[in-house]
Order: C-alpha cells, then sequence, then structure tokens
C-alpha cells in the first residue's frame, strides 16, 4: 500500500461497514438489494466497495454513465450483473455484456433490434429520465415492440422518499403497478431506492437500489440514523500558532480574535471537497476534543481554533469529518446541503485508507 505522504489528508473508509449496511438493508427489505455504486462509489472508490459487496453476495451494481460500467467490468470480471442507469446504444459496452436501463420508446426499440437484456424504466413523476406517461400508452398498446428483449427488470425511481408522509409516495406506487400491470407482467420489478426501503411493504419488490445508505447517509431524515459510519477525514496539522486579540484569521480578515488564541493550520481545502460553505459554521475533532473551524475555508488549508485543546501540535491528524456530531450529515446540515454532496465532493488528493472486513 502506498505510504501517506507528508501533510496529505486521509480518506478513511470502513468496507466492513459497508457491508453491513448492504445485509441490514436486505433484511429490512426483505428481498434482494443491488449495490449503487455509480459516482465512484459516492466518492469512495467504485472498486475495493464493489469488490467488498461482491464478496459478501451483492449479485448486482448499478452505475450511472457507460464509462463507470466498463471500468466496474474490468474491477469484478465476469459473474456480476453491471445495470447503466444513462443506458448506451447497443454494441458501445463491446464484449463487456453491460445490461442498459431503456429510459425512452428509441432505446426500446433500438436494443430491441439487437436482441439485448436490459431494464426498462418507467417514470412515474421525476419527469426525468424514463418512459414518460405518452410512451408508456404506446408501449402498451403495442406490446410487440418489447419483442427481442430480454427484460431483467421494471424500474422506476421514487421522487420523495425521504419524505414518508409525501402524497406522492403512493402515486408513484399505484402508476408503478398499474403500468407494470399493462406493460410488462410477470417481469421482476425494481423499486425503493435507500429511503424507499424504509417505506414499508407497499413499496417492496423484486430488487431494491439502496446507494447512500450504503454508505452511511441516513435514509430517515429528522429520525436516528440506522446505518452504520463508514467515513473519516483526517488532516495533517501544519502549524500551531499563536495570535493576539485583535488579530484576524483568513482571506477577508473575517474571523478576529477577542484574546489571545492557538490557531491550528490543517493541510485540506475546498479543492478536497471540505466546502468553503463551512466557513465559520464547523468544527473539527482534535484528541476527542471540539476545534472550532474560524476564518473561511481556503482551496488547500483550513484553520481552527485549539486554544483549549492543549496538547495540540504540528503532526497531529485533525478529524474533519467523522465522529460525534461530525457525520457527513452533520456536515451538510452546517452548510445546507446533503450528505451525498459532501460524500461526492471529496477530491483526489487523498490517502485512501480501506479497512478490509
Amino acid at each position: 500500500m502506498t505510504p501517506v505522504a507528508p501533510g496529505q489528508a486521509v480518506l478513511r473508509i470502513d468496507l466492513p461497514a459497508i457491508v453491513a449496511n448492504w445485509r441490514d438493508l436486505g433484511a429490512r427489505h426483505g428481498a434482494p438489494v443491488a449495490g449503487v455504486v455509480k459516482a465512484d462509489a459516492y466518492g469512495l472508490g467504485a472498486g475495493p466497495v464493489a469488490r467488498a459487496l461482491r464478496n459478501a453476495g451483492c449479485g448486482t451494481f448499478f452505475v450511472a454513465h457507460l464509462t463507470e460500467g466498463l471500468a466496474l467490468r474490468a474491477t469484478l470480471g465476469a459473474g456480476s450483473e453491471i445495470v447503466v442507469l444513462d443506458g448506451f446504444p447497443p454494441g458501445a459496452d463491446g464484449d463487456a455484456r453491460l445490461i442498459p436501463v431503456l429510459n425512452h420508446l428509441g432505446d426500446v426499440a433500438a436494443h430491441a433490434a439487437a436482441g439485448s437484456a436490459a431494464v426498462l424504466h418507467l417514470d412515474t413523476g421525476m419527469s426525468r429520465l424514463g418512459l414518460d406517461a405518452r410512451e408508456q400508452a404506446a408501449l402498451a398498446e403495442d406490446a410487440a415492440r418489447l419483442r427481442g428483449l430480454t427484460l431483467r427488470f421494471v424500474m422506476t425511481h421514487l421522487a420523495c422518499a425521504d419524505e414518508p408522509d409525501h402524497p406522492m409516495n403512493a402515486v408513484q406506487a399505484a402508476r408503478f403497478a398499474a403500468a407494470v400491470s399493462r406493460i410488462a407482467p410477470g417481469v421482476k420489478r425494481s423499486f425503493a431506492n435507500s429511503s424507499g426501503i424504509f417505506l414499508g411493504e407497499a413499496f417492496r419488490s423484486d430488487l431494491a437500489r439502496p446507494g447512500c445508505a450504503l454508505y452511511g447517509i441516513n435514509p430517515t431524515p429528522g429520525a436516528p440514523n440506522p446505518m452504520r459510519q463508514v467515513v473519516r477525514v483526517e488532516a495533517e496539522v501544519l502549524q500551531v500558532r499563536e495570535i493576539a486579540e485583535g488579530d484576524t484569521v483568513g482571506y477577508g480578515a473575517s474571523w478576529t480574535a477577542r484574546e489571545p488564541r492557538r490557531i491550528a493550520t490543517v493541510a485540506a481545502g475546498y479543492a478536497d471537497g471540505y466546502l468553503r460553505a463551512l466557513s465559520g459554521r464547523s468544527f473539527g475533532l482534535l484528541h476527542g476534543r471540539q476545534a472550532p473551524l474560524v476564518g473561511r475555508v481556503s482551496m488547500d488549508l483550513t484553520t481552527f481554533d485549539v486554544t483549549d485543546i492543549e496538547q495540540a501540535r504540528p503532526g497531529d491528524r485533525l478529524a474533519l469529518i467523522g465522529g460525534d456530531g461530525n457525520t457527513p450529515d452533520d456536515i451538510a446540515a452546517r452548510c445546507g446541503t446533503i450528505g451525498y454532496e459532501i460524500l461526492t465532493s471529496l477530491g483526489r488528493r487523498y490517502h485512501r485508507a480501506y479497512q478490509e472486513a
């Protein structure tokens, strides 16, 4: 394993926690669950994550783009089912044996002519990808359009699953059931995402597609997080300096010391995905104690007040993400975004340290 370079921040990824989350979601769903590893497994490394899930028994993986699917096939080899959500033209996957998602009637026609295995996507309320209501009606009226296809699943995607009481959930469940009965009765269904798994029996299907919950993001906002935490980001303390009352810290002189303080500068910033919007709104953990973030997050450096942490020294590693009150969801709440964005924003400069089973 490549050693950590001097000054390099470390992204620690707990693969057994990801596997445990996948198993817990499967037990809750009561039916098979896939592994969604798009966007480089939400920034955590599609190769290591998918290998760990495959070794635990996961047989189906979802990615967004063809390039992701090709890379994952090269990593996993034969045997795993890899579904490409954005689809791709017939033959574009070469001999990788990827499975396209069919998102409009043009996709259906092209892959039917090619005799492809595929997943059919019915839009039931997102108004993004997937056959819309008019296309669904056309397909229901002319089932011959599906001739030549080997449909592995029919899928839809929930728009409001993280809001259990939102009426759209029931609307989509009803629309999906009706559409499948007209278009592809008897074909397996794929319905629930991470939050959908927690919506109950009406959202169970033949294959759930959890993504965020695998990586420790709370699929039940407003309630305690049932998932294990997966990531910890640690940055090296480069310098600890004494500043006087009235001294300012960082760009724009946005923070002023009201009394003498000790400031630790760590080697990570917004180029590493530690968002500038966290300026003055977050904290790090050092020697088990909170160190408030002071001044602005800059591209490569961030400053923390370690006045009350007497043992703080250069060479220490301060946890930017991870630990009590500092999960990706906590970080996201401080800057008005979601945990997904925190994870997928993590940069490529980190030393990635994988905890194996």
